[in-house]
């Protein structure tokens, strides 16, 4: 007769396997699978401990568990909110807390939950993401942070937490390519530049939405001129086709940008 919390499976090569699973308040919970049946029982006895002694908590969790750290979350904040995740999220009073581990907790806003209840997050290099529709998809651009952006200068955290995603902390400075700020004669401008042998200045706008048009237009100058570097245009679609047509004939490409003939010599 097998233990409580256990039934014996066989993976697809025959190798035998042990899962445990446990069903408290009609929610049926898997537990994992382990190469044996006392480890299996083990993490069924932690899980019935985890979820009917109010005494442990998040920072009591041990690897002699048998339990995994992100199933230790699931099944502290279902005994403590009422609501089971398969990801590692504990819910707060206003916002929820995602842990990539034990010492790593992120912190996202509420509107946020569903999206990171189906998601799970990753971390590689030192880089967010999650997987979405089979597609590695940077944390950061979920918040409107572009790819090569540059904290302190395209996005800040206003707490300086790098891991607090709670939207009222992150601060997009720059949402273009080629677009930056800039103070000149103590009044703030954004700079619009384009690198080609080296960086070149197109010019100093009133707004980022003229920096980045004439970066466009800077690009279907070079691209005439035969200079044909992987650039992005900036998408934008926040004005009409007709406004921007207006701020795009008024830009004035540099003499410095225009002579620009051929591609430049690769080393």
């Amino acid at each position: 007769m097998s233990l409580q919390g256990v039934y014996k499976t066989a993976k697809k090569d025959g190798t035998v396997s042990y899962r445990s699973s446990i069903t408290f308040h009609n929610k049926h919970i898997s537990l994992g699978s382990f190469s044996n049946e006392t480890e299996a029982h083990h993490a069924y006895k932690t899980a019935w401990l985890l979820l009917t002694e109010s005494e442990y908590y998040l920072h009591d969790y041990t690897k002699s568990s048998c339990l995994s750290f992100e199933k230790w979350v699931s099944l502290i904040n279902y005994r403590d909110n009422h609501i089971y995740f398969s990801t590692p999220i504990y819910l707060m009073k206003s916002y929820f807390l995602y842990y990539l581990s034990p010492e790593l907790e992120l912190k996202f806003s509420l509107d946020d939950l569903f999206y990171y209840s189906s998601h799970k997050i990753m971390k590689r290099n030192g880089h967010l993401f999650v997987a979405d529709y089979g597609m590695q998809v940077n944390l950061y651009s979920r918040y409107g942070i572009k790819n090569y952006a540059i904290r302190g200068k395209d996005y800040e955290f206003i707490n300086q937490d790098p891991y607090d995603f709670r939207l009222e902390n992150i601060r997009v400075l720059n949402t273009y390519y080629g677009v930056d700020q800039v103070k000149r004669n103590n009044k703030l401008y954004f700079r619009s530049r384009i690198h080609i042998r080296s960086y070149y200045l197109i010019g100093f706008y009133e707004s980022a939405l003229e920096a980045a048009i004439a970066y466009n237009k800077a690009i279907d100058v070079l691209k005439k001129n035969g200079i044909n570097k992987n650039y992005t245009m900036n998408y934008i679609d926040e004005v009409s086709p007709q406004i921007y047509a207006d701020i795009y004939h008024q830009i004035i490409i540099p003499e410095t940008i225009l002579q620009i003939k051929e591609a430049p010599n690769k080393t």
